[in-house]
C-alpha cells in the first residue's frame, strides 16, 4: 500500500464508539503533573462536532507544577486568565501565544492546588481531512501528517480548539465535545527531556514524549 493510500485509509477509518466514547474519571488528573503527563501518553483525544469526529493519540506533553514553577501561569498567582489552573482537575485550559496560536493544557491536582499539562503533539488517528481543513492545508502521504498536529498550536487548530470555546470545559463529562480516553494502548519507552520554548526553569525535565514517535515536536531525545 503506497502512502497515499495510507493516508485514504485513515480519513475513513471508524472509531470504536463502545470503547472509546467513556472519558478517563476526575481521580485520574487529581494527581501531580509529573505523573499524570506519564500517564497521558498513548491516550486519545477526541473533539466531535457536527460533521466530524477527530482523534490523536498523545505523543508529546509538558508538566506545569503550578506557583511554585516560575514557567507555569499559576507562578503569578491566581487571576481571571488562569483560574482554570486553580480549579478541579481535568478542566481544559486554553490560552493564545504568540498572537497567533492557541494552547491546550489540562488541569490537575486537587480543587485550589493549580497545576497542569501541556499538550505538545498527537499521532493523528481519525478526521485527518477534517484536521487538515481545519489548518487549512492539504495532505496527501504519511510525510504530511506531522503538519496537522506536531506542535501546541498546530494540534489546538486541527482539533477547532480556542479560549472563546474551550477554557474551562470539563473534559470528564460525556456530554463534552472535547475528551480523552484510554484504548489500552501502552508505550514501549517514555523519554524524559527538558521543557522547551521556555526561558524560566528551562532546565526542568518535565517534558514527556514517546520514544521514536514521529509526531514528537522539538528534539526527540533525552536533553
Amino acid at each position: 500500500m503506497d502512502s497515499t493510500s495510507q493516508v485514504t485509509r485513515l480519513k475513513g477509518t471508524k472509531v470504536q464508539q463502545d470503547k472509546l466514547d467513556q472519558p478517563l474519571p476526575r481521580k485520574f488528573y487529581a494527581r501531580d503533573p509529573r505523573e499524570v503527563s506519564r500517564d497521558l501518553l498513548g491516550k486519545i483525544l477526541f473533539r466531535r462536532d457536527d460533521t466530524s469526529l477527530r482523534a490523536g493519540r498523545i505523543v508529546e506533553v509538558e508538566a506545569y507544577l503550578g506557583e511554585d514553577d516560575p514557567a507555569a501561569h499559576a507562578a503569578a498567582g491566581k487571576t481571571l486568565r488562569n483560574a482554570v489552573l486553580f480549579g478541579p482537575p481535568a478542566h481544559s485550559y486554553v490560552y493564545f501565544i504568540y498572537g497567533n496560536h492557541y494552547c491546550f493544557n489540562v488541569s490537575c491536582l486537587p480543587d485550589g492546588i493549580a497545576g497542569g499539562v501541556l499538550f505538545r503533539a498527537l499521532e493523528p488517528l481519525f478526521g485527518v481531512e477534517a484536521m487538515a481543513q481545519a489548518r487549512g492545508i492539504s495532505v496527501y502521504a504519511l510525510s504530511d501528517l506531522p503538519q496537522l498536529t506536531s506542535g501546541p498550536g498546530r494540534l489546538a487548530e486541527a482539533f477547532g480548539i480556542t479560549r472563546e470555546r474551550d477554557n474551562g470545559k470539563d473534559v470528564t463529562s460525556t456530554k463534552s465535545d472535547l475528551w480523552i480516553a484510554d484504548d489500552g494502548y501502552r508505550p514501549a519507552q517514555i523519554v524524559t527531556t527538558t521543557r522547551i520554548g521556555i526561558t524560566k526553569a528551562a532546565k526542568l525535565p518535565l517534558r514527556y514524549l514517546i520514544a521514536g514517535n514521529p509526531f514528537v515536536s522539538g528534539p526527540k531525545t533525552a536533553t
